[in-house]
């Protein structure tokens, strides 16, 4: 089987490999010329759950809107959308370093919740699934932080930290998918590509 992947994100693409699925990738314009379906902005009063479904969903429906004004092979579009909640709170990726550092003070200690959303357009039709984990952290002092930001890591990566990379040393607990925190849960993925009569194995 193959598919195309709407995101940018290297983790994403890493775990796709993993599981053995062959795919290419569509990407979306950033910066000054996003394109306004893929929107990450928090609309008002919308809830972490309902903010991660509405991302993960808008960027399979535009990837498969770029698939056919691009006239290439029709195959499903696989995207996903990961974000933080605390306390009832949206946490996305940080706009700045002094962002991430007041992000991680925040998550120091603390037990937060990571919602990745995966939708699956195929033939026009979109599924979807949600991954929930709970991440403990340990007591974060501000050397740590400051080096940790200082390498770059937190920057592309929803609560500022990559699970995967050096801020493994801050996780005291996981429950949940660690994939999923990494920003594709692979078990739940998997479930859906069969949904739609695709077997990755």
């Amino acid at each position: 089987m193959r598919l195309y992947l709407a995101s940018r994100s290297p983790r994403r693409r890493e775990l796709l490999n993993q599981i053995g699925i062959d795919f290419d990738t569509v990407v979306f314009r950033d910066g000054m010329r996003a394109d306004s379906e893929t929107d990450e902005t928090p609309q008002p009063g919308e809830s972490p759950v309902a903010y991660v479904e509405r991302v993960a969903r808008a960027k399979a429906i535009h990837g498969l809107k770029i698939v056919e004004e691009r006239k290439l092979p029709m195959r499903p579009v696989l995207s996903a959308d990961t974000t933080l909640e605390f306390h009832g709170e949206i946490i996305g990726k940080p706009v700045d370093r002094a962002d991430a550092a007041a992000i991680l003070r925040r998550l120091s200690g603390q037990t937060h919740k990571v919602l990745t959303g995966v939708a699956i357009n195929h033939m026009g039709h979109t599924e979807y699934v949600l991954s929930t984990s709970e991440v403990s952290f340990r007591e974060l002092d501000d050397e740590e932080i400051r080096h940790y930001v200082m390498s770059g890591e937190p920057m592309d990566k929803a609560g500022a930290y990559g699970i995967q990379g050096r801020a493994g040393l801050f996780v005291k607990h996981l429950s949940g998918s660690f994939t999923g925190v990494m920003g594709l849960p692979v078990c739940e993925t998997g479930d859906l590509l069969k949904k739609l009569g695709f077997r990755p194995l």
